[in-house]
């Protein structure tokens, strides 16, 4: 039986994960509140975060940047796409 939730992103009810995908209060928030659509939306989003702005996961600066990005694309105003970001670039 698959887990449903209201999820705040998408603003319906939809499939919830199976587990929290982030450690910590954030990722109890979004295992709670964010579908796994709004998941794979934000994955392609960072995705996208980590090529523009040249990101290492192993940096610690960018590790707060992401999660500080993640929280406002599904919590907040939404993640801005960079300033110079040309999607068919």
């Amino acid at each position: 039986m698959t887990r449903t939730v209201h999820c705040v992103k998408l603003g319906r009810e939809a499939e919830g994960m199976s587990k929290p995908p982030y450690p910590g209060e954030l990722g109890q928030r979004i295992y709670e509140q964010i579908s796994k659509e709004a998941w794979q939306m934000w994955l392609q989003h960072q995705t996208m975060l980590i090529n523009e702005y040249r990101l290492s996961p192993m940096d610690p600066k960018a590790r707060e940047f992401l999660e500080k990005e993640m929280e406002k694309f599904f919590f907040g105003t939404g993640s801005e796409l960079p300033p110079d970001y040309n999607p068919e670039g």
